[in-house]
């Protein structure tokens, strides 16, 4: 049996990273891993986690204002909420926690939304993201929020099992087909716990392949299968007209032209080649732009940009190029 407890607004400021987006805080609106699924994938901390069958789970206020008050007060920068419950439709939690970051004026990506928990239209500053092992309630779930806003699948690409070709091109042509506008893969942790963990799911969702995955998992070339999967996964995404990750929303409080070049500052520090002092400059500037309330276009148009910009000519051009390229 699940017992559900009342409790208090849970806010988790932090960057963390999803998808190669950047997240400036967490509400989780339902704390305690109870109930079904018997298991999910965690894209914070890549790693599987089991649930029990019974237990308690504290669930969130129902009132947007309770949450306002802590998310208002997290750093600026998008907010992650989720994962919610099917117990969403009388508890109302996940909802509240939208909403609420919402009218503080964040993008938020939705975790594992309930169907009951999606906000009401307009959905401009919301993107649904859907972790997991795809089966028919996923891909229904999907599809209901792609009606909304953009939505779509982080696969976790798990060798022997969702990083086989056959597997990812099954996982591609049904995304299409829901009308999802992003499919990203997700490198889940490789060390020993999180293998453990992994055959466990196996096991769970697939009874009797356990030990054939568990020699394939402990035996393979890990990050090389993972790599290469990951490689297929973008390209045979770009081949169906889908993202190869999730797109960054914009909140109401956000100048666009902010926002927008965040995005794309993001994109270059998940794919730049060059220095890690590079990419972490890069990672630098998306926080920095997600502080500006003030729309920086007419200052980048007038040329005084590099008097504000405080990270110096190494990336600087980066970021008036973006700006120029603006519509």
């Amino acid at each position: 049996m699940i017992r559900f407890e009342r409790g208090q607004p849970i806010v988790r400021p932090g960057e963390i990273e999803i998808a190669g987006r950047r997240v400036a805080l967490r509400a989780v609106p339902f704390a305690g891993d109870a109930g079904p699924p018997p298991f999910r994938f965690d894209p914070v901390t890549r790693m599987a986690v089991l649930r029990r069958s019974e237990g308690l789970v504290e669930a969130g206020p129902d009132e947007p204002e309770a949450w306002r008050r802590p998310i208002s007060r997290a750093p600026a920068g998008p907010a992650l909420i989720g994962p919610s419950v099917p117990a969403e439709l009388v508890r109302r939690a996940a909802r509240a926690a939208a909403e609420a970051a919402r009218e503080a004026g964040r993008a938020v990506y939705l975790l594992d939304p309930d169907p009951d928990s999606l906000p009401a239209a307009p959905c401009r500053p919301f993107v649904s993201i859907f972790t997991g092992i795809p089966a028919e309630t996923l891909w229904s779930a999907v599809g209901a929020a792609s009606a909304q806003m953009p939505a779509g699948l982080l696969l976790p690409i798990l060798p022997g099992w969702t990083s086989e070709e056959s597997y990812l091109t099954e996982v591609l042509d049904r995304a299409a087909q829901v009308g999802a506008s992003f499919v990203a893969g997700v490198a889940m942790a490789g060390g020993g716990e999180a293998r453990r963990r992994i055959v466990a799911a196996r096991a769970l969702f697939e009874p009797g392949t356990e030990d054939a995955f568990f020699d394939r998992v402990h035996h393979c070339d890990w990050d090389a299968e993972v790599a290469r999967a990951l490689l297929a996964l973008r390209a045979g995404a770009r081949s169906r007209g889908l993202s190869d990750r999730p797109p960054r929303p914009r909140g109401d409080g956000e100048p666009a032209g902010n926002a927008a070049v965040a995005a794309r500052l993001e994109e270059l520090a998940e794919t730049d080649a060059g220095s890690e002092h590079r990419q972490a400059l890069l990672r630098a500037a998306v926080r920095w732009l997600d502080e500006r309330g003030r729309d920086l276009r007419p200052v980048v148009a007038e040329g005084n940009f590099r008097k504000i910009f405080p990270f110096g000519a190494e990336i600087a051009p980066e970021v008036e190029r973006a700006f120029a390229s603006l519509p």
